[in-house]
């Protein structure tokens, strides 16, 4: 009788669990239903290993802005603060226009640029991973910039979301810009699975349009990478713009596969998109 009552007692326990956790994920929707619509914008890429623009500096790791009607978003920022002003400056970014930071994940090669861009202009919220460390929050706080600890999924403005945290080892979050048709996401390095990023931003905007960044493929095999294709395919995505750490062979079977909807990007690349 007793075995009977543990065993039911650890039943009730894991039922309760997953209760709880289909609720937080039912609240995040709930909580996004009304994430709204951006009809015009403009992304260009300022950092980035490969230079459309020879006058512009390549490096390891990504950034890009995210120019909006009244505002700016700096999606990463890259490795190094130098090259990101300077590409920025090359590419006539304006940075007083810029109100918003997302940080996708803690790596340097997406992080390490921010503290030098703080210097320059610090009238900006920075939305990073809440599992980011103490210190590194601290010390970004102490530049004057206002920071915001990202756990579950969040809206930021009209028309404009982050994931929230994804992954186990190395935490991740991915910008989405809802647009009429559908959810454009940009991603840092997609550590947890491009597949699983473009997931969760499905259940969130409802539809993925584009997917855009960095989708840490390289290594992977060819088997591997059309696999990873097919189901994005079947998720509904209809055109990528991949780069960074997504590796040559990916590249080039996503340009085989999507053809004329295949965006190559790189320092200096700039897609700009009006739904009015």
């Amino acid at each position: 009788m007793k075995l009977r009552l543990k065993h039911a007692t650890i039943i009730v326990l894991a039922i309760a669990c997953v209760t709880a956790i289909l609720i937080s994920v039912s609240q995040d929707r709930i909580g996004l239903s009304e994430l709204g619509y951006v009809t015009k914008l403009k992304i260009s890429i300022v950092y980035d290993n490969e230079a459309l623009n020879k006058s512009l500096e390549a490096s390891w790791g990504f950034a890009c802005i995210v120019e909006l009607k009244d505002e700016s978003i700096l999606f990463d920022t890259g490795g190094n603060s130098q090259i990101l002003l300077s590409n920025m400056a090359n590419m006539n970014i304006n940075i007083s226009k810029i109100k918003t930071i997302v940080l996708s994940h803690i790596h340097a090669d997406h992080t390490g640029g921010l503290a030098g861009f703080l210097k320059v202009h610090n009238e900006v919220k920075v939305y990073l991973p809440a599992s980011f460390p103490k210190p590194f929050k601290r010390s970004m706080e102490s530049y004057g910039c206002t920071v915001i600890e990202v756990s579950k999924p969040m809206k930021i403005r009209e028309g404009i979301a982050v994931t929230g945290e994804m992954g186990f080892w190395i935490k991740e979050q991915s910008l989405i810009i809802n647009t009429p048709k559908g959810a454009i996401v940009i991603t840092g390095c997609a550590h947890p699975g491009i597949v699983n990023i473009v997931k969760r931003a499905k259940e969130i905007a409802g539809k993925v349009y584009t997917v855009l960044g960095g989708f840490h493929l390289m290594g992977y095999s060819e088997n591997e990478v059309l696999s990873i294709i097919s189901q994005l395919k079947d998720l509904g995505v209809e055109v990528v713009a991949p780069c960074h750490c997504t590796g040559d062979l990916a590249k080039m079977l996503f340009e085989e596969k999507f053809g004329e909807n295949y965006i190559r990007i790189g320092v200096g690349a700039i897609i700009e998109l009006n739904f009015d």
